[in-house]
């Protein structure tokens, strides 16, 4: 018998008479091609940072800019804000479509649409933050790249959303790079709350005395209320110029991000298992959202997203016109993403210890009290501080629960559809088209409602009607949005048990697919 190169001659050998050793390699190399290095790892959670960064940064401050800086009307910072988000929802689905009918390069399926996506995306972002010298396009301005913006950034974050299941075929290594991913990700809204709202605070224009305000003024004319000599020589102009040197440095992080998960990761071309036959977008959606489990989840998620998003999006105007700490906002925002992200390994060791579905119902009822809390005491820095502190450990788990429950429910696909492979691209976009959906609605709906209050664009103080619907979009309305989808988690059917069963069934079915693979190899190489 002729010897081979490497192992070739066991593989002759097993010809005649396949020894163990033969299924010892096999496995071996098997797992050696699965195993992400901690290089591997860091640069694919690297990649998560740039949709972390600039959503933080549009989901905290892009309302008050539009009402304050570019000075629109709270009726039409509505619709850009519904809009925009609403037509980035709609591209998620047809970009996963398009994601998952791509060919394979020898880049992958998944880094090409990442690398070709990032120049346009970073200029769009970058002309967000721009006040354009015109009034009578202002909407049509902004409306436009936003627009842009959240498509490009689509075509960024779904294909790599998908990338987790093709990184790796074994779930441990999915997993772990999961918890890598997550970690850099809330460490990407800690970078986006400092970036923007640190540089922002530091240009903050002196707001405009309303009604009331003059009135006090009357009273006390050497110090009018809402004006001191430090504000005196900060100016609107000094504000735009923040914005857009925020932006900038965002946009530079976007592009050396996307540069680093483009040359640190690679596709794994036999965990593409590609379907035999094309299937058109609308059966793809019936397919995908036919699927109970993953309904049900998207729907959990749904609500819980849009209570949190709500939160979101209002609390920088809750604390600088509600609670008064004009010039401290930034630093509580600050506050609570620091927290979130100390408390990410707390929630990965609850995950592990007490399952998914209760580290859900756990994250997501932590932060209920703290709503209440801080609209029911009196303005007080020190303590909004504490409840900041408090509440960031519930955002923890908002950010990674979501994401970990996702493979799950794709794993479950594949089993009870082992003939239908390549839809991973469509399970995570429908997921990130219903978060931002809901991002859409929450932003447009507070922003509209702020309308109707009487909101005073960079008023020193507000009516109360605008104090009352503040106190209502962070701490009323999430809350009950959060109770309705912890309700429909309990008919979520992916227990631990199942989950550890579709692990060693998929696994079974990857183990049989290598076998069959080295055994045809075997079959021609004898003939």
């Amino acid at each position: 018998m002729a010897k081979g190169e490497g192992g070739e001659q066991y593989c002759n050998a097993s010809l005649l008479n396949k020894p163990i050793s033969s299924d010892g390699i096999k496995l071996a190399r098997k797992e050696d091609r699965n195993r992400l290095s901690v290089c591997n790892k860091i640069c694919y959670a690297i990649g998560g940072a740039p949709y972390q960064i600039t959503g933080c940064a549009l989901g905290f401050f892009l309302q008050i800019y539009l009402l304050d800086v570019a000075q629109l009307d709270p009726f039409y910072a509505s619709i850009i804000l519904f809009v925009g988000r609403a037509w980035d929802a709609v591209t998620d689905p047809t970009v996963g479509f398009l994601v998952s009918r791509s060919p394979w390069t020898r880049f992958g399926r998944m880094l090409p649409w990442i690398l070709l996506s990032t120049p346009l995306a970073v200029l769009s972002y970058f002309l967000i933050w721009y006040v354009p010298p015109f009034e009578n396009g202002k909407v049509i301005w902004y409306l436009l790249f936003y627009c842009i913006f959240q498509s490009l950034q689509t075509c960024f974050h779904v294909p790599y959303s998908a990338l987790t299941m093709f990184i790796s075929s074994e779930q441990k290594e999915r997993d772990s790079a999961t918890a890598y991913r997550m970690t850099v990700e809330v460490l990407g809204t800690v970078v986006g709350t400092a970036i923007q709202g640190q540089i922002v605070g530091m240009a903050n224009a002196p707001c405009l005395p309303g009604p009331a305000d003059l009135a006090a003024n009357l009273s006390n004319s050497s110090n009018p209320v809402g004006l001191n000599e430090s504000e005196h020589v900060i100016s609107l102009e000094h504000t735009k110029v923040a914005y857009l040197i925020a932006s900038g440095i965002i946009c530079l992080i976007y592009v050396l991000c996307a540069i680093v998960l483009f040359f640190g990761v690679r596709e794994q071309k036999d965990s593409c298992r590609l379907r035999l036959e094309p299937m058109s977008f609308f059966q793809g959606i019936k397919l995908v959202m036919g699927h109970g489990p993953y309904a049900k989840l998207v729907m959990v998620f749904l609500f819980t997203s849009l209570g949190f998003m709500l939160l979101e999006g209002n609390f920088a105007l809750f604390c600088s016109s509600t609670l008064g700490f004009r010039n401290d906002f930034q630093n509580i925002l600050l506050v609570i993403m620091l927290s979130a992200t100390l408390a990410i390994p707390f929630w990965q060791w609850f995950l592990t210890r007490f399952g998914k579905k209760t580290s859900v119902y756990a994250g997501s009822l932590s932060v209920v009290p703290f709503m209440i809390l801080v609209v029911s005491i009196k303005s007080n820095l020190i303590v909004t501080y504490v409840v900041s502190f408090a509440a960031g450990v519930g955002v923890a788990a908002a950010f990674l629960l979501p994401w970990s429950m996702l493979p799950d429910v794709v794993d479950d696909f594949q089993v009870q559809n082992p003939e239908s492979q390549g839809h991973e691209a469509l399970f995570y976009s429908f997921y990130v088209f219903f978060t931002k959906f809901a991002s859409g609605v929450s932003l447009g709906i507070s922003t509209l409602s702020l309308d109707f209050a009487g909101y005073i664009s960079r008023g020193c103080s507000q009516p109360r009607a605008v104090d009352l619907t503040l106190k209502l979009l962070v701490s009323a309305a999430p809350i009950t949005l959060i109770i309705i989808g912890l309700v429909i988690l309990y008919s979520y059917p992916i227990d631990e048990e199942r989950r550890q069963g579709n692990r060693k069934l998929l696994q079974e079915q990857r183990d049989n697919e290598v076998d069959s693979e080295t055994d045809s190899t075997e079959l021609a190489n004898m003939i």
